[in-house]
């Protein structure tokens, strides 16, 4: 068995995304090209935006650190630590209003080319 601290591991990559030019960093907690769960902590610097992009599969956006706005065309839904957004299978944008970190969790779709 394995333990990871999910606080721990959001501080970090927030300081590493605050010092990077994209202003995000990620790393992946759980699974992997092999795996059809995936886990990913993702930290935006505040006011960067993950462009509008596909959903590969199932997923949801735990909130861990900071505050995100997840858009996907006329719709949008704000998150807070805490809060558990559901992706919607259409395409969407992930933005953070202030320094932040979600853990994304995505079930491949295999049909889908993963």
């Amino acid at each position: 068995m394995e333990k990871i601290s999910l606080t721990a591991l959001a501080r970090q990559q927030v300081e590493l995304a605050g010092s990077a030019s994209s202003g995000r960093s990620a790393s992946t907690v759980y699974g992997g090209h092999e795996h059809s769960l995936r886990q990913t902590v993702i930290a935006l610097a505040a006011g960067r935006l993950l462009e509008e992009h596909a959903n590969p599969g199932e997923a949801t956006v735990h909130v861990l650190h900071g505050r995100v706005r997840m858009a996907a065309g006329e719709d949008s839904w704000e998150g807070s630590p805490g809060d558990l957004l559901i992706v919607p299978d259409a395409r969407h944008s992930l933005e953070a209003l202030e320094d932040s970190a979600v853990l994304l969790t995505v079930v491949m779709n295999r049909s889908r080319g993963s």
